[in-house]
C-alpha cells in the first residue's frame, strides 16, 4: 500500500461534545415558504378543479367554450354588475333553446383536471333563474379522451333571485386531463356565477379545502413555521397588483380576484391564464399553519412594489393604510371575537386566536426608501403590540452595498430577524458553509435564512434543476445554520411548488402534475434536518475546530434532552468514501443501536415524477462500543446519525 493511500484510508477523528450544549434550538428553525408561484395556489395547494370559475380574468371566458349538442342553440352573455357586487363583478347569462340535444359550457381546468377513479367530487353553482322554470342541468365529467366518467343531475333552479345549488357524483375512471361540462335542456335563461368542483377528499376532509397529497407532503416536513403569501407577490409588479389580505378572506364568492404577476414576469415561461382567485386566502394559511403546528409568519406588503420592476413606492404621507393593513391583520390573528376583525375570523369558524407571534415587513426591499418605510410599521406596530416580533429585509443579494447599507441601519432597530437570500451556485454552499461562525452575537437582530437554493444548470425535464449535487450543497450550507442557531433562529427553502407543466421558476422543493406529487433531493434533505431538529446544539470538532468543508466534510449536531438522543449530521461532498471515527464526550452510547439515515446518489440524479424515489434516504445501522462509534460515509452523503446516550 502506498503512503499516499495509507493515509486516504486514515480514519477523520470527530469530536462530539454532547456535555456542552451552546445554544437551543428555536422550535421555529426549520419551515416552509409559501408563494403562489409555478401554479402553487389554483391549480395546485388549492383543490379547485375549475379554472375562472367565477369569469373574472381579463378575457372572461378564458378556460371556457360553449357547448352545443344536436340541435340545441342559444348564447352566452358576460354581464358585469361592478356597482352592485364589486369584488365579484362578472356572471355568465345563458340563453338555453335546447328541445333537443344540450346548450352549455365546458372548462379545461387547470392544465386539465386531475380524477382519481372511485373518489367523490362535489360541484356547486351560483345561479339565478330569470326564466329558468323549463330548464334542467346536467354536469358531466369527461375524461383525456372525452369519455364520460362521472355525471349528476341538477333538475331544478328558482326564479327567486341568486341561489347556491349543490350536486355530487363518483368518478368512473382517472384522468390526468380531464374537463367539466354544465349541460342544459329545455328553453329559458338563467344566470351562472362561481361553476365550482372540487375533491371531497381535500386535506383534513374540508369542504373547499386543500389538495391532499400536497398538504400532506408540507405535513411530513414537519416545518416550525410557514411564511406566506411570498415572496415577490406581494410587492405586485406596480403596488395596484400587490397582495392585499383583506380581499383574501371573508365567503370565497366576496374575495377579490387578481391577476397573478408570475402571469407576465418570464417571457419565455408566460401563464397568460395565472390568476390569484383567493380561494386560498390568510384564513387559509392560519388555518394550514395551525394544522401543521407550525407558527404563522405573514409577509405584508410596506408600500413598495417589486424594486426589479415598476419600483412604486406609496408617498409616505399616504403610508397610513398600509400600516393599518398590519394592525388589522394582528385583531384578525389574536383579537377578540368582539373586535370587528377577531369577529371576522370569528364568523370563519375559528373563534380561537391563532397566536401570531411575528410578521414580515415588506419582502426583499432594500436603500433608504425601504428603511423610511420600516421605521414607521415598527413604531406603529410595537406601540399597540410590543410582543410581535418583526422580519426586515436584507435585500434580494447576500452581500454587497444593498446588504451592508441594511444591515447597518437595521441592527440598532427593533427588527427580531434580518431575512437573508441565497440564490447561488453549489460551489458557494459549499465555500459558505461557515458563513455565520463569526457573525457579531453582541446585539440586534437575529437571521432569518428566508430564501435559497443551489442553482444548477438547466436540463430538458421540469424537475432536472433539483439534482442531488445541489441538495447535498445545501445540506451542507445547513450544517453551518444549525451549529449557529442562537445566530440563525428561521431557515427555508424556496420555492416550494411547481406544476411540471405550468412553472416559471426552478429549481422547486417539491414538483406535482393533476394527480401526482414528488419530493425532490432538497426536500429529503429539509426533512431530515426538520424532523431530527433536536433541543439543543452541542459541538462537533475535528482537530479542535468546526467542520466546515476541511477535506470536504460539514458537520453539525443536536440532542434531543427529553429523549437522550444525539442527532449528528455529517456531509461528505467529496467523490469518495470517508472513514469516520467519532467519539463522544460526556456520554456513551446505551444498548439501543444508532442507525444512520442515508441520503446518497451520483450528484447529477434527480427525482421525476415517474421515478420519484431515485433519491430518497435509507435506513443504514451502526454499532457503537461505549463512547465510539465508527462508520464509512459514502462519497456525496448525507449522513443523520441518530445515537441513544446516557
Amino acid at each position: 500500500m502506498s503512503a499516499k493511500t495509507a493515509k486516504e484510508a486514515a480514519p477523520v477523528n470527530i469530536t462530539v461534545q454532547i456535555n456542552k450544549p451552546i445554544t437551543a434550538v428555536p422550535p421555529a428553525m426549520w419551515g416552509i415558504f409559501f408563494e403562489d408561484i409555478n401554479f402553487a395556489a389554483d391549480g395546485g395547494l388549492y383543490a379547485e378543479l375549475v379554472k375562472n370559475r367565477s369569469f373574472e380574468f381579463n378575457a372572461p371566458m378564458m378556460g371556457w367554450k360553449e357547448v352545443k349538442q344536436d340541435s340545441a342553440t342559444g348564447h352566452i352573455l358576460i354581464v358585469n354588475r361592478a356597482t352592485e357586487n364589486s369584488a365579484n363583478p362578472r356572471y355568465a347569462q345563458l340563453s338555453v333553446n335546447a328541445a333537443q340535444g344540450a346548450y352549455g359550457l365546458s372548462n379545461e381546468g387547470f392544465r386539465g383536471m386531475g380524477i382519481h377513479k372511485g373518489e367523490q367530487y362535489n360541484f356547486s353553482i351560483w345561479a339565478n333563474g330569470r326564466d329558468a322554470a323549463n330548464l334542467k342541468a346536467k354536469v358531466v365529467l369527461l375524461n383525456n379522451s372525452g369519455k364520460q366518467i362521472g355525471e349528476a343531475a341538477l333538475d331544478q333552479f328558482s326564479n327567486n333571485g341568486w341561489q347556491q345549488y349543490n350536486v355530487s357524483f363518483t368518478a368512473a375512471d382517472t384522468a390526468v386531463k380531464g374537463r367539466l361540462q354544465l349541460l342544459f335542456t329545455g328553453k329559458g335563461e338563467i344566470d351562472l356565477d362561481m361553476i365550482s368542483l372540487f375533491p371531497a377528499h381535500t386535506w383534513k376532509d374540508r369542504p373547499g379545502g386543500l389538495r391532499a397529497d400536497l398538504a400532506q407532503k408540507l405535513a411530513d416536513l414537519k416545518p416550525g413555521f410557514i411564511r406566506f403569501p411570498g415572496g415577490c407577490i406581494v410587492e405586485g409588479r406596480e403596488l395596484a397588483s400587490r397582495y392585499q389580505w383583506k380581499r383574501t378572506v371573508g365567503k370565497p364568492e366576496d374575495r377579490t380576484l387578481i391577476i397573478n404577476r408570475w402571469n407576465t414576469e418570464f417571457a419565455h415561461r408566460a401563464a397568460p391564464d395565472y390568476f390569484q382567485s383567493f380561494g386560498l386566502g390568510f384564513f387559509e394559511y392560519f388555518q394550514l399553519a395551525e394544522d401543521m403546528g407550525a407558527a404563522p409568519l405573514p409577509i405584508l406588503n410596506c408600500g413598495m412594489a417589486c424594486q426589479f420592476n415598476s419600483s412604486e413606492v406609496a408617498a409616505m404621507n399616504e403610508l397610513d393604510p398600509y400600516v393599518q393593513d398590519a394592525l388589522d391583520l394582528i385583531e384578525f390573528a389574536n383579537g377578540s371575537v368582539n373586535t370587528k376583525w377577531g369577529g371576522l375570523r370569528a364568523a370563519m369558524g375559528h373563534p380561537a386566536p391563532f397566536h401570531l407571534s411575528m410578521m414580515g415587513v415588506g419582502n426583499e426591499q432594500w436603500d433608504e426608501q425601504y428603511i423610511q418605510r420600516y421605521k414607521v410599521f415598527e413604531q406603529a406596530i410595537h406601540a399597540k403590540y410590543p410582543d410581535i416580533k418583526l422580519v426586515s429585509s436584507a435585500g434580494p443579494f447576500s452581500k454587497g452595498p444593498m446588504f451592508d447599507y441594511l444591515w447597518k441601519e437595521l441592527k440598532t432597530s427593533q427588527a427580531g430577524f434580518i431575512d437573508e437570500h441565497y440564490y447561488m451556485p453549489p460551489e458557494w454552499f459549499l465555500a459558505n458553509a461557515g458563513r455565520y461562525d463569526h457573525y457579531d452575537r453582541t446585539q440586534g437582530p437575529k437571521i432569518f435564512a428566508g430564501e435559497y437554493a443551489a442553482h444548477t444548470k438547466e436540463g430538458k425535464e421540469a424537475e432536472s434543476r433539483n439534482t442531488w449535487g445541489s441538495a447535498l450543497a445545501e445540506a451542507a450550507f445547513m450544517t453551518g445554520l444549525e451549529r449557529n442557531a442562537d445566530v440563525v433562529q428561521m431557515a427555508s427553502y424556496a420555492p416550494l411548488l411547481a406544476h411540471v407543466e405550468a412553472w416559471q421558476w426552478r429549481p422547486d422543493l417539491i414538483w406535482f402534475d393533476n394527480l401526482r406529487s414528488a419530493g425532490t433531493p432538497n426536500y429529503y434533505v429539509q426533512q431530515l434536518f426538520s424532523v431530527n431538529k433536536g433541543t439543543q446544539v452541542v459541538p462537533v470538532l475535528h482537530n479542535g475546530a468546526a467542520l466546515a468543508g476541511t477535506d470536504s466534510l460539514y458537520a453539525s449536531a443536536t440532542i434531543d434532552g427529553p429523549a437522550k438522543k444525539l442527532l449528528l449530521k455529517i456531509v461528505n461532498a467529496s467523490g469518495r468514501p470517508v472513514q469516520l471515527a467519532i467519539t463522544l464526550q460526556g456520554g456513551a452510547a446505551t444498548g439501543e443501536a444508532p442507525v444512520n439515515q442515508l441520503l446518497t446518489a451520483a450528484t447529477a440524479d434527480f427525482n421525476t415524477l415517474d421515478a420519484p424515489q431515485q433519491v430518497k434516504p435509507t435506513t443504514q445501522p451502526l454499532t457503537a462500543t461505549g463512547n465510539k462509534l465508527a462508520f464509512t460515509a459514502a462519497p456525496a452523503s448525507l449522513n443523520v446519525v441518530t445515537v441513544p446516550y446516557r
